[in-house]
């Protein structure tokens, strides 16, 4: 029977004291005593059970400030390992880490018209075997699964319910965890991907220690994440993309006709963005996209990617504007939440240098506290892989958890 990942390290302050090397990544028995409230003796046991466990190992002796060098300890890489899957509308990616989250090995999925949850899921389960087989890990090494997916679902049941936009059909009512643990033999758990990227994005960023972080995806659609004290903030319901239905005009229209008229993602999205070049286009607006594709009708994102590289100006001006009305929505989340970090991600943000900059000047220009109250704007230290990061790191919270 497998142990579940809670039981895995025995006890509370054997949990506390992995958690601490962990977080700090290599650390002397000096700091951990000071930090630790543990008497020597105390420390000294726990430190010689996790090490004989083989959850955490010595890593030599750090600089000495008088007496003996103290003894530096780390997390043992070899531990265990873990995966992380980030699955979203137009790619999604599976990467194998070690217990140190080191990055081992990956696979990415362009998400086409064939890829149904069917056969993603199958690939998903060969690639982890492979992945495996090719380090000759056995799935016992395998400490579980993360997964950070479009919501809306159901992490409980480990269920997407009803996302929209994916390319195939049949992404309704999905059991990802119970369809990977029963192939795979080893934990997994969900959570939506804007959560996750949140996850990842703070624990790279884990020393500068932000109590209040908030994360937008600006992609296909809107999603975002919130993070006080260390923990994410969960609603009610998982509708990680009703920022997406923010109203930022009132006499606005509504993209597919569905949601919110003057909704933020009928203005800043892919979607909205492939709308507003078709129309313009049609009204006979000149520009390097019917180079590119002379069907107005079929202007897709790919080019206007090609059209932006290029400087052409009409793109330029639709980035910039849909930037702006970004903008404006940012601010309002500024408003409300007033986080001390703002990371965000996406396609049209890592896409187009300008669409970051005009966005958060924006989004300061509109926030009300502001210059008193000061916001970080980032983009991340994890880029595309932010999603399946963070889900690998759900996985070796467990470890901690009481």
């Amino acid at each position: 029977m497998t142990t579940a990942i809670e039981h895995r390290i025995a006890g509370r302050k054997h949990k506390e004291i992995f958690e601490q090397i962990r977080k700090q990544g290599t650390v002397s028995k000096i700091d951990l005593l000071e930090k630790s409230g543990l008497t020597g003796s105390t420390l000294t046991r726990t430190l010689e059970e996790l090490t004989a466990q083989g959850v955490i190992a010595e890593a030599g002796f750090g600089e000495s400030t008088g007496g003996r060098r103290p003894i530096l300890y780390t997390v043992n890489p070899d531990y265990a390992y873990v995966f992380g899957l980030d699955i979203s509308r137009m790619y999604s990616k599976l990467i194998l880490f070690d217990l140190q989250l080191n990055k081992l090995d990956s696979k990415r999925w362009v998400m086409t018209e064939d890829v149904t949850p069917k056969v993603l899921l199958e690939e998903i389960v060969a690639e982890v075997r492979a992945m495996l087989n090719r380090r000759s890990l056995p799935a016992d090494k395998v400490l579980g699964m993360g997964i950070g997916a479009v919501g809306p679902l159901d992490r409980a049941s480990g269920m997407l319910l009803e996302p929209l936009h994916f390319p195939a059909a049949g992404w309704k009512n999905v059991s990802l965890t119970s369809f990977l643990e029963s192939r795979l033999g080893f934990p997994v758990l969900l959570d939506n991907g804007a959560n996750t990227a949140l996850i990842g994005e703070s624990w790279s960023d884990r020393e500068r220690d932000y109590r209040h972080l908030l994360y937008v995806h600006v992609g296909v659609g809107l999603r975002s994440a919130m993070m006080t004290n260390g923990q994410v903030v969960y609603g009610a319901v998982d509708m990680e993309g009703s920022i997406g239905q923010m109203i930022i005009q009132t006499d606005g229209h509504r993209l597919w006709n569905q949601g919110n008229f003057g909704a933020l993602e009928s203005y800043a999205s892919i979607h909205a963005l492939e709308q507003q070049a078709q129309a313009r286009l049609k009204q006979g607006r000149d520009s390097l996209l019917l180079r590119l594709e002379p069907d107005p009708e079929k202007i897709g994102f790919a080019h206007l990617q090609q059209a932006l590289q290029a400087g052409d100006p009409l793109t330029v001006e639709l980035f910039t504007q849909a930037a702006a009305y970004f903008g404006i929505g940012l601010s309002n989340l500024l408003n409300i939440l007033h986080p001390e970090k703002v990371i965000l991600g996406g396609a049209l943000i890592g896409g187009h240098a300008g669409f970051f900059h005009t966005a958060t000047r924006v989004a300061i220009q509109r926030t009300y506290y502001y210059p008193k109250y000061q916001v970080v704007f980032s983009q991340g230290a994890l880029g595309e892989e932010a999603l399946a990061t963070g889900a690998a790191v759900l996985i070796v919270n467990k470890l901690s958890a009481i």
